[in-house]
């Protein structure tokens, strides 16, 4: 496109490049903003300086302005050969100079110059959106593979323990809440970013993952456990954390998802005084995804009915939740629970009957 408020230019430049390009004619800077909006816009803008109403510099700085048009190309025409007005122009954005009286031959050679320049850069562009798109449908692909074969091995767990219905649900849910809630806590704010809190949610599933490996007559007894019976039930945090060791080694580089879940799997039973199991961490010794889905289990299992047991109310299990404070659980995750304790009855309730 030409903006010239000469008919006389805008004739010679337009009889010039008919012949190999598709030429707009604007008289006018308004005029010329006005064409530059059509669709398609125009891959090149030559623009003279001196205009009335609207010169050179004020309507290049419209273009730019404008998210439709900042990206074409201008060529400056102008009778001002000082080096001051050029710099001026460049530094608004143009890409070149064509000083008047200009030749046919400089004026061609600029034009095919620059728009083969533009044309390179449209190509990579287009390319590089192209990847981008290939890149964003491989990542979701491969993010909902994941998801999948997460819930998955997770659903292998629960079919092993029919009765904790959709307590991976519910517990994934219960230790989203408890982290976003932590997430600002000077304790916690370095631990648990977005990216963590993401990859915590992603993992939380897999924590009973090692209950494949208790026997039936165990994993089913419908009263309490013996001794040697309980001591064998506990293997299943140790199991969980090997069986996802075992699937680390299978691949090149180390996923922190997996890092986490082993995490989860192995200290999950853990407690703030080192009571717990397998490995009797004593406070801040416990991952914080762990600390995070013992609170999340426990209360989980409070309000959830068992072969073994009933369940019990929303009251009760805070009560025992409030006198694990500082014993079984981390003080502050708990505070965090209590606060929160109307979202956790939500969720509970929401995924009571889903399949």
């Amino acid at each position: 496109m030409i903006i010239d408020d000469s008919t006389i230019i805008l004739h010679t430049l337009y009889e010039l490049l008919r012949p190999k390009y598709r030429v707009l004619a604007a008289t006018s800077g308004e005029d010329g903003l006005l064409v530059a909006n059509q669709i398609p816009p125009p891959d090149l803008i030559i623009l003279d300086v001196m205009m009335p109403s609207l010169n050179g510099y004020e309507t290049l700085i419209r273009l730019q302005n404008n998210s439709a048009t900042q990206n074409i190309p201008v060529i400056f025409l102008t009778g001002l050969a000082d080096t001051e007005n050029e710099e001026h122009g460049l530094q608004l954005g143009a890409i070149d100079f064509i000083t008047k009286p200009f030749a046919p031959s400089v004026v061609l050679a600029r034009v095919r110059t620059h728009l083969e320049a533009k044309q390179a850069r449209d190509w990579i562009k287009n390319k590089n959106a192209l990847l981008e798109a290939e890149v964003t449908r491989r990542m979701t692909e491969n993010n909902l593979t994941q998801r999948v074969s997460i819930r998955a091995l997770a659903h292998l767990a629960e079919l092993r323990d029919p009765e904790t219905g959709n307590h991976i649900l519910r517990t994934q849910s219960y230790v989203q809440r408890l982290a976003n809630g932590l997430k600002q806590h000077p304790r916690f704010t370095e631990t648990l970013t977005n990216q963590y809190i993401e990859l915590l949610t992603l993992s939380a599933p897999l924590h009973d993952i090692g209950k494949v490996g208790i026997p039936d007559h165990i994993l089913f007894k419908p009263c309490a456990l013996t001794p040697d019976e309980w001591i064998i039930m506990k293997t299943h945090a140790q199991l969980g954390s090997e069986a996802i060791e075992l699937a680390e080694r299978d691949i090149d580089e180390p996923l922190m998802f997996l890092s986490i879940a082993k995490e989860i799997a192995h200290w999950h039973h853990e407690k703030w005084d080192g009571s717990g199991y397998p490995d009797g961490l004593v406070g801040n010794e416990i991952p914080v995804s762990s600390r995070l889905m013992a609170v999340a289990d426990v209360f989980d299992a409070l309000i959830s009915k068992r072969i073994y047991k009933s369940e019990m109310t929303i009251n009760e299990a805070r009560d025992i939740i409030i006198s694990g404070r500082g014993k079984h659980f981390d003080p502050d995750v708990v505070d965090v629970f209590l606060d929160g304790l109307n979202d956790f009855v939500a969720i509970a309730e929401r995924y009571r009957h889903a399949t």
